[in-house]
């Protein structure tokens, strides 16, 4: 399906952010600018920037449009449902160590297809909270064919306009099937130092994996977060007979 006139203004504004053409802090063009150059009426112009927002990309300043977001932002794993947004639910990160292939662990080579030996890309972060102490630590797999395909993902700086939407320009593969499994267990040593909690800690663990159209994965995320902090809250309707 053909991207709508916003969405082309959008994806052509994430690939310059990317490309480094406005790096953070920077103000993108106006929307009197874009209306000009895409020859699209505002309302479409301010859509497509609000798409932007909504994705924690970009910054509104009263009276001066819109900038580069200066920190970028995560989520923790799990929860990509269809009308959920990055910003929801996102917070300040940091990098851990230098993206890398390794063998993942065996569920995660299940969760991704692969042979028992076979690499995947690793990378992982530790989402912050407000006061800068560790939320959640969040590990991501992405299978071979994902990573030789995308070579910013072995970059250890961050992806401004997230690894989805990379992934999704560099491939044309988007997600549209989400698998999250929840469990429960005590924090290893490594996991406590890192979330700087003492041990015993209980720990909810999140597996989500991601797959597109034909149902090949396209990333695996585990992440690890402490008790105290990880609640799952969920609203339904009920008949009569529930």
């Amino acid at each position: 399906m053909p991207l709508l006139k916003y969405e082309q203004i959008a994806e052509s504004l994430r690939g310059r952010i990317a490309d480094g053409e406005f790096p953070p802090g920077s103000l993108l063009p106006s929307s009197r600018d874009l209306c000009e150059q895409w020859s699209v009426s505002r309302a479409t112009a301010i859509k497509a920037m609000e798409t932007l927002r909504a994705d924690g990309l970009v910054t509104p300043h009263q009276g001066r449009g819109f900038s580069v977001a200066d920190t970028p932002v995560a989520r923790p794993a799990g929860g990509r449902g269809t009308g959920t947004r990055r910003v929801e639910g996102a917070m300040p990160y940091r990098r851990l160590g230098t993206p890398e292939p390794l063998v993942p662990p065996s569920h995660v080579a299940e969760a991704l297809g692969l042979a028992s030996g076979v690499r995947a890309l690793h990378r992982a972060r530790l989402t912050l909270m407000e006061d800068n102490r560790p939320h959640s630590l969040t590990t991501a797999w992405f299978p071979p064919d994902i990573a030789d395909a995308c070579p910013r993902l072995g970059q250890s700086g961050p992806i401004a306009e997230g690894t989805t939407h990379y992934v999704r320009r560099t491939t044309g593969r988007s997600p549209v099937r989400g698998a999250d499994l929840t469990s429960v267990r005590l924090a290893t040593s490594a996991e406590a130092d890192l979330l700087q909690v003492k041990r015993p800690c209980a720990v909810a663990v999140v597996l989500h994996t991601a797959y597109d159209a034909e149902d090949r994965p396209l990333v695996c995320e585990e992440g690890v977060t402490p008790e105290g902090i990880w609640e799952r809250m969920d609203t339904y309707s009920m008949g009569v007979d529930a």
